[in-house]
């Protein structure tokens, strides 16, 4: 369902009804797609710190990049000026 801005300040109530249903519901402004209704849905799970602690193991030298892939990046002639 489409409905420009001034008709769903008055209706808002139905409009947000009809959300809940499931319904698409866009309000429009000047002719064109300005807002999408849709239901609350909440919040998932709430998220437990160190839950995979001791589960995942991150290599030593993985903030390390090698010179030759630096290199690449500012010798490459894959992207050339010219």
């Amino acid at each position: 369902m489409q409905m420009n801005i001034q008709e769903a300040k008055s209706q808002l109530a139905r409009l947000g009804e009809l959300a809940w249903q499931g319904e698409e519901v866009v309000i429009t402004k000047a002719g064109k797609p300005y807002l999408n209704l849709v239901q609350y849905r909440g919040s998932k799970k709430v998220r437990k710190p160190d839950l995979l602690k001791g589960q995942i193991w991150i290599a030593p030298d993985f903030d390390e990049t090698p010179e030759e892939v630096i290199d690449s990046f500012y010798n490459s002639t894959l992207f050339s000026e010219e």
